[in-house]
């Protein structure tokens, strides 16, 4: 354990101890600091170039905790290691001792999965979490970076506190800063600080980044079973694509070293400031060295992880897809092959509104609530604090269950194996199974990157034109919202959609 101040040589050879400096210094707001449902998501170059982008946005999250909460109080602090991360971690803790937080706990060398992040903030019961991560963009220099933050729940920020963090951006004068204190992230183990005017020190943690999560899936999943499948006399072969992101150290420590499954099952496993150059994004148009592997027919299962570890995509032999809504539902008829389910039951089942309706069809035929919510993670988890959900997906490659808080990846992929292991099919013919049992949805996705805003926005203002004016005669559409049955909290305008009736000849 360090403990940390500045030191000085008096006359005579004294040695006089000072504690590290607090300062409160002068800025002016950034109209842009508005977060989304992954944070603050700009380019590299406005976090390190736009005078205190960086610092602004941190004091204001801290601003948006009542002082009484933070002070002394624990935050948890991770992201997937992409470029400038190092730089914002020393900034945030610089600004959480000066802020009166108390502790803060960080995953060695900075690096800590999404998933990972929200089961820490839970269980040492932190008063919540910044996560460094623009998920599945790509990173580096001239590439993407986000800052997001996560409450005590181990979820998204709801609307009402990103709303007030916003409003924080917009009037902010100063913020405050321990600008001498340093951190070395690569140790772990403690690191205790003196500041001005606190009578007791600040403490940073370094931990490992897996094993406080590797402990939540053993009590979710039967690891006995798994490591029969992965490594027993009749185990299959896998086929895991980290991307080059922080989901590699995961399962390595977890698939490979504990489950028994050969190193060289996982591939890409090394987290890079840049991803390796590559788009860590797990679906067919970036994963494509998995696809053409996965192809050759050597594999049994496939799996690919994005950025951050939040979401994963499924694969099975000769490359057979399992689109993401399709993934949630066979999760859905089979989740009692998690011995975590048989222990808490199910509460309800929900998706995002742009997920296929797949998931619909096994709510329906077993009886359990289904809720359809906007895109983001956070409605789920207003659900799940209420006791009302278990299990929910969205087509973007996000799954999870009520253990945290957050989409969790590796956790997808456990429960396939789980269904695998438990009903000894490939992956095909447990989706051909599905489709038969309850019906099957077609679904895709178009996904249009780099697009001109103005022309974006004034496309969606036509649409909403046309909607209004009955435009769409014959068919069924609106502007999606949604009232949370837990507070009544009305979101509007989240989607247009509209469904097109096709007579059958």
């Amino acid at each position: 354990q360090l403990h940390l101040s500045r030191f000085t040589m008096g006359k005579f050879g004294k040695i006089w101890h000072f504690p590290l400096q607090v300062l409160t210094l002068p800025t002016s707001p950034h109209p842009d600091q508005r977060p989304g449902t992954n944070g603050l998501r700009k380019k590299t170059h406005v976090f390190q170039s736009e005078k205190n982008y960086l610092h602004n946005f941190i004091q204001c999250i801290f601003s948006s905790i009542d002082l009484r909460d933070r002070q002394g109080s624990t935050m948890v602090v991770g992201g997937d290691g992409r470029y400038f991360s190092s730089t914002a971690i020393q900034a945030i803790v610089q600004m959480a001792a000066a802020n009166g937080v108390g502790r803060v706990v960080i995953g060695q060398n900075g690096i800590m999965s999404t998933p990972a992040v929200s089961c820490v903030i839970r269980k040492i019961k932190a008063i919540g979490g910044i996560i460094l991560t623009a998920s599945h963009n790509p990173g580096g220099p001239d590439r993407d970076f986000s800052i997001k933050f996560n409450t005590a729940s181990g979820g998204p920020a709801p609307e009402a506190v990103t709303n007030k963090i916003f409003q924080l951006s917009r009037t902010i004068e100063e913020f405050a800063i321990c600008p001498e204190l340093r951190v070395d992230l690569g140790t772990i183990g403690k690191q205790s600080f003196d500041l001005e005017n606190k009578f007791k020190p600040f403490t940073v943690e370094i931990v490992d980044p897996v094993e406080s999560y590797a402990n939540s899936l053993r009590n979710i999943f039967d690891f006995a079973v798994l490591k029969e499948l992965l490594s027993g006399d009749n185990h299959i072969q896998i086929r895991l694509d980290a991307m080059h992101g922080v989901t590699g150290l995961y399962v390595k420590k977890i698939l490979c070293e504990e489950l028994g499954s050969p190193a060289n099952s996982a591939i890409n496993c090394v987290p890079r400031e840049d991803f390796g150059g590559d788009h860590p994004d797990p679906d067919l148009t970036y994963a494509t060295d998995l696809v053409e592997t996965m192809k050759s027919g050597q594999y049994d299962f496939g799996a690919a992880f994005d950025g951050d570890g939040d979401c994963n995509m499924i694969l099975g032999k000769q490359g057979f897809f399992v689109n993401p809504s399709d993934s949630v539902a066979v999760i859905a008829a089979n989740i009692f092959c998690i011995p975590y389910f048989q222990h808490a039951g199910v509460r309800g089942f929900a998706r995002s509104m742009p997920t296929s309706a797949a998931l619909d069809m096994v709510a329906r035929a077993t009886k359990i609530q289904l809720y359809e919510t906007p895109t983001g993670w956070r409605y789920f988890g207003s659900l799940m604090d209420a006791g009302r959900l278990s299990l929910c997906g969205e087509e973007s490659f996000g799954t999870g269950s009520d253990y945290i808080r957050e989409k969790d990846g590796l956790w997808a992929v456990l429960a396939w194996l789980s269904i695998q292991a438990v009903r000894r099919q490939s992956v095909e013919d447990i989706m051909a199974d599905h489709w038969r049992t309850y019906g099957r949805n077609y679904y895709t996705r178009f996904d249009y990157e780099e697009v001109d805003l103005d022309a974006a926005v004034e496309m969606m203002l036509d649409l909403e034109l046309m909607i209004s004016d009955r435009a769409f005669i014959g068919q069924a559409a609106d502007n999606f919202e949604y009232s949370d049955p837990v507070d009544g909290t009305l979101s509007r305008n989240q989607v247009i959609w509209w469904i097109l009736f096709v007579e059958s000849v």
